[in-house]
């Protein structure tokens, strides 16, 4: 059963369509960075997974179940980058009084520590950072332990330490099955803690899948090698290959099949210190979603 199954989305308000026939497939237990500049598509698309708005044509399924059942059984949590806080609670008195929202919550100081905030519990949220509020809507979202995950700009506000054990928490629990789609404009996070990419531009994807794979659909990678006497020309013609430099005995190789590259020097010539590199995932976003800037 897939956690996010989309199908033919549409969604148009007036003259606008903000999604356009969008199909998405997510598995239990990925981890997928949605990226996409200002007007994408992003902010609707999540909508209708929460079932906060309705396709104008196409399907949605969460865990098998239209998405305000899965919401209802507690499938899904989301923590949003606003909003949602009283000042005058302490983290504790917020966290315990969601809790009693619901029918068999996980317990309080349980949340609290996976968060990673148990120590400032007694805090007034008014006193909290941004980081720290940010990390208390994580400890609200765990509290019906869901199966799936919405974040939008989780770490928004958190310093670098904080964001490396936010991060190290979602993918434990990533690890145990849940699932997490993530919206971010730190691009090095996705790069860095997604399993997965997906590039949204005017309600459309424009790439799904791994960081590297959509680096090279960008402009390809460079295959960098120590090749005495190459043959420049032959390197040109192989299959994917945009462009061949030579620095004396070194041998610079665009091209959008480097594993084909790196087999060729390496069985037909006496090539050594094969290195493989890609475009930065921001160069990629800009490249394969026509914005001059990267998400806000």
């Amino acid at each position: 059963m897939l956690a996010i199954d989309l199908r033919h989305l549409t969604k148009r308000y007036g003259n606008v369509t903000a999604v356009n026939d969008l199909s998405l497939a997510i598995r239990p237990g990925e981890i997928v960075a949605f990226l996409g500049p200002n007007g994408a598509g992003k902010t609707t698309t999540i909508d209708m997974i929460l079932g906060l708005a309705r396709p104008d044509e196409g399907t949605v399924q969460v865990y098998g179940r239209a998405p305000v059942d899965a919401i209802a059984l507690g499938y899904v949590s989301a923590v949003m980058q606003n909003g949602g806080l009283l000042k005058d609670f302490t983290v504790h008195e917020t966290v315990r009084y969601t809790a009693s929202l619901y029918a068999n919550p996980q317990p309080v100081s349980e949340v609290l520590e996976r968060a990673g905030i148990a120590h400032i519990a007694d805090r007034r949220v008014g006193k909290c950072s941004g980081g720290e509020q940010q990390r208390l809507r994580f400890a609200m979202s765990l509290l019906s332990n869901p199966r799936l995950l919405l974040l939008d700009e989780p770490t928004a506000g958190m310093d670098v330490e904080a964001r490396r054990e936010f991060w190290t928490a979602i993918r434990e629990d990533a690890a145990r099955g849940r699932t997490v789609m993530f919206a971010t404009h730190y691009l090095e996070e996705a790069d860095a803690y997604a399993d997965r990419i997906v590039l949204i531009r005017q309600g459309s994807i424009v790439a799904d899948g791994t960081t590297a794979a959509v680096k090279s659909m960008a402009s390809g990678r460079t295959v960098r090698a120590t090749v005495p006497n190459a043959d420049r020309a032959a390197l040109a013609a192989l299959s994917g290959v945009s462009s061949v430099e030579l620095r004396g005995d070194t041998v610079l190789i665009t091209c959008t099949d480097s594993d084909a590259v790196a087999r060729h020097l390496l069985t037909q010539t006496h090539a050594s210190d094969l290195e493989i590199t890609a475009n930065s995932l921001e160069a990629a976003f800009m490249a394969l979603t026509g914005d001059a800037e990267v998400p806000a």
